[in-house]
């Protein structure tokens, strides 16, 4: 068929129009700046309800976007959140189920933990390689713990990876001199605004291209070490505040336990001179924190805050800020349980805001525990021109749907075959109908946070059940109603128990999920409690 000159001309236009507005850095694919903090708890911002924490910077990105209420971490530790996050899996599907290298055995665990990997495997395709397939720059810009060389961000789909340091904590602290390789110092510097100053560099490097930054900062992980112009600032916040009548520890046991303590017993037992010292306690008890007043803590989680703010500012300094995706996340729950991988370990009064970081009130428990206040993390997703502003979701959702959701709302195709556990949830952060659950946990391990039993839960609608593995107890709460997980309701709701032990049985067997066997050099009597 031939076609009048006119035609083809109105076409050419056409055509013309549509390739200019492609180069046109206003219809680029997306920016994505992957903003992720370390053992920050769910009440840790004021945007989540601290009144102690100030975080102006992310209280604004909450404002302008969407702020998810019911957010959860795929672990209550570090490295298999981190793989659920590059590779859309549940730890247990990847056989990542602890963090990096893990906790020691003891002949006290009636367990022995399986195996895991200490690595993120190579075949995975991570989302930063994803990206970068599409003309994506990648910067890994702080935090790994995913395995060491040759198993480090820039063998995973980075471009850039500061510093070269692959293990989970900063290897000399916060102060100068950081000791990290590829990252230079100065007296009196501060790790995480040294990283920031990465941060915008690269953000003005890749100005005019497509760039993932992911910024997985080292704070809030311990060592507690604050800034000190922000010290003397919570310092004298702190001589404000009215004091609390309320404790400041509680204590809790292990549910799994023959005879687990109830609240009423655990609430006299830590009157008790056996139970004043802040160590593994007898009937394997340890102590929880419950006020948020701590000021070295507090000042880190300023100087973090100040980070995105630098970031954000960068953003906006290049015109970049209507193009560019902004996640904020943190990779479990806040430390209100001190460190006990070394069992033997005893903190000095002196010493507690050096081991007991935050209070994750009104969640129970803290990092390291299926309760909670180990897995229930604060979320802000902001999409300019295509999200929600200002606005809430409640709807559960859990770290492996990044994947998804970032490769959806870049307009790239999904990865079924990768992403098999995630979720996209663009229509949650666009606001139309979505409805995650069902959401699963697995710690095959013991944590080094408390002394309960090795096991995993579900999360379905408003119930979440946990099955622990050394008797295999289980309890059953209605989240809605009871938020603090305070009111078992395995023995009243026997129906709704065996429903749900049904659907995370089966999505063990579903994911091969390693289970824990008995440990052969257990001891009777060897607890770390004399």
């Amino acid at each position: 068929m031939q076609y009048p000159a006119a035609s083809l001309l109105v076409f050419a236009c056409i055509v013309a129009s549509l390739v200019a507005c492609t180069e046109h850095p206003n219809h680029r694919p997306p920016n994505i700046v992957f903003f992720l903090v370390d053992d920050l708890g769910w009440r840790d911002t004021g945007s989540f309800g601290s009144s102690f924490y100030e975080t102006p910077n992310i209280d604004r990105l909450a404002d302008e976007g969407v702020r998810f209420t019911q957010a959860y971490a795929a672990s209550h530790v570090c490295s298999p959140t981190r793989a659920s996050i590059m590779t859309g899996k549940y730890p247990a599907r990847l056989q990542l189920t602890d963090w990096l290298s893990g906790r020691r055995s003891y002949a006290f665990e009636r367990l022995k933990s399986p195996e895991f990997l200490q690595q993120l495997p190579l075949k995975e395709i991570t989302i930063a390689e994803a990206l970068k397939q599409h003309g994506y720059r990648t910067a890994h810009i702080g935090k790994w713990h995913l395995g060491e060389d040759p198993f480090g961000p820039l063998q995973q789909g980075f471009d850039l990876q500061v510093p070269r340091w692959n293990k989970g904590w900063p290897k000399a602290g916060y102060y100068a001199p950081f000791e990290l390789d590829g990252l230079g110092d100065e007296p009196g510097q501060y790790l995480t605004d040294r990283l920031s100053d990465v941060a915008e560099a690269f953000i003005a490097e890749n100005k005019n291209r497509p760039f993932f930054l992911y910024m997985s900062h080292f704070a809030v992980h311990d060592p507690i070490h604050g800034r000190p112009d922000l010290n003397k600032k919570y310092k004298d916040k702190l001589t404000l505040n009215v004091k609390s009548d309320s404790p400041a520890f509680i204590l809790e046991g292990n549910p799994d336990d023959a005879t687990p303590l109830s609240r009423q017993q655990l609430t006299s037992l830590i009157q008790q001179p056996s139970h004043r010292e802040y160590r593994v306690l007898p009937q394997r008890t340890v102590k929880i924190k419950q006020h948020q007043d701590n000021i070295q803590f507090a000042s880190m989680i300023e100087a973090m805050d100040e980070s995105l703010g630098r970031i954000l500012g960068a953003l906006e300094s290049y015109g970049l800020t209507d193009n560019t995706i902004i996640i904020f996340f943190s990779d479990n729950g806040g430390m209100s349980g001190g460190n006990f991988g070394r069992a033997d370990r005893i903190i000095g009064e002196d010493e507690l805001d050096t081991a007991f970081s935050t209070s994750n009130l009104p969640l129970r428990g803290a990092k390291g525990w299926l309760y909670e206040g180990g897995i229930r993390v604060p979320m802000i997703v902001k999409w300019p021109s295509h999200g929600k502003v200002g606005a809430t979701s409640d709807v559960p959702v859990i770290s492996t749907d990044f994947y998804p959701t970032l490769l959806e709302m870049a307009g790239l195709p999904a990865m079924p075959g990768q992403a098999v556990d995630g979720v996209s949830l663009v229509p949650a952060i666009t606001g139309k109908p979505f409805d995650r659950s069902p959401i699963f946990w697995h710690f095959p391990q013991y944590s080094n946070h408390g002394m309960q039993s090795p096991g995993g839960a579900v999360r379905a609608g408003d119930y979440k059940l946990l099955e622990y593995y050394e008797n295999y107890t289980v309890q059953l709460f209605n989240l809605r109603e009871d938020i603090g997980e305070q009111n078992d309701l395995s023995q009243t709701e026997p129906v709704k128990v065996d429903e749900l032990k049904a659907m995370l049985h089966a999505w063990r067997a579903e994911v091969a999920a390693q289970m824990p066997l008995p440990n052969p050099e257990y001891e009777t009597g060897n607890y770390p409690d004399k």
